[in-house]
């Protein structure tokens, strides 16, 4: 379990997304659309599944599966099926999460979520649309026949801790031997935790890594990811949703369980900073091939949206 230190919080300006990731979001957002038009749908099906993928996301996690595929000596290209994957994984959780049902969105990257767009029954066979084709892309002539199946149990798992995580945190069910920290922890890990961390290990599988250099990139995704889910407390509770390009305030008003409102806002800080730590010393294995990795985490502690 994650510890808090008694630290003195530091302000830090939030530096701009690294230059890799927007290097990388470009290419990544080229495939999105090139992997959709070969999908051969109906036409509103297609269009609710391009607004719900090529929506000006920020491709955090297909952009981690490709950089910490380079970490260990692979290269993109190697890691580029894999990383669609994850992003229509995620594009799926998204815009289910939105519903009416769960989080009830009107709002998602500033524009009118999918089921506005479309409506309801539409966004939610997009949703089922996405996350099955994010499995058809593992299967890719590229991988071993080991490595797809590596893949596919990996992101298979994530999928599931994300559902399990999304249950806890909207419907309830947590394990009743946790105290409330332990508990806020588990949904966090699994809700938002899991599917970066799994970007990362399927990123390292394409590339072919060692057994250490996975077990680094493990901890580096593990660590990150519990981490960029702690900033989107604090970005809910602080941001505006101009800037922001989606409803803020919402967690607290629904009474969700939020690192702010569970430890405070200045102890969520310290955790930020803990993990970002956590993640850095992770890739110390890596030595020189993980200084974008280490630019990509810095950036992601100290994100504004």
């Amino acid at each position: 379990m994650f510890r808090i230190y008694n630290l003195r919080v530091t302000d830090v300006s939030s530096p701009n997304p690294p230059l890799e990731l927007l290097e990388v979001a470009k290419i990544i957002e080229n495939e999105l659309a090139l992997r959709l038009e070969d999908l051969n749908l109906p036409q509103n099906l297609a269009e609710a599944a391009k607004y719900a993928v090529m929506n000006g996301g920020k491709r955090v996690r297909p952009a981690l599966t490709l950089l910490c595929c380079e970490a260990v000596g692979g290269s993109r290209k190697q890691a580029m099926p894999a990383a669609i994957a994850v992003e229509f994984i995620h594009c799926f959780s998204l815009v289910h999460d939105d519903l009416p049902a769960i989080d009830d969105d009107d709002l998602r990257r500033g524009k009118p979520t999918l089921h506005i767009k479309v409506g309801e029954a539409m966004a939610v066979l997009a949703g089922d649309l996405l996350l099955s084709v994010a499995f058809s892309q593992l299967i890719s002539e590229q991988y071993s026949t080991a490595q797809q199946a590596t893949l596919t149990k990996i992101l298979a798992n994530a999928t599931s801790d994300m559902v399990i995580g999304q249950v806890y945190d909207t419907i309830g069910g947590l394990p009743k031997q946790l105290d409330k920290h332990q508990q806020l922890e588990e949904i966090h890990r699994n809700k938002t935790g899991a599917l970066i961390q799994s970007a990362c290990e399927m990123g390292a599988i394409c590339g072919g890594a060692s057994k250490d250099a996975l077990n680094a990139i493990s901890t580096f995704g593990r660590a990150n990811g519990l981490m960029f889910q702690i900033v989107d407390d604090l970005i809910d509770l602080h941001g505006s949703p101009e800037h922001v390009g989606k409803a803020t305030g919402k967690d607290e008003e629904a009474g969700k369980t939020t690192y702010p409102g569970t430890i405070g806002v200045e102890a969520s800080k310290l955790a930020v900073q803990e993990l970002q730590k956590q993640a850095k010393s992770a890739l110390d294995l890596l030595e020189n091939d993980a200084e974008t990795l280490l630019s990509f985490n810095l950036w992601m502690a100290h994100r504004t949206r």
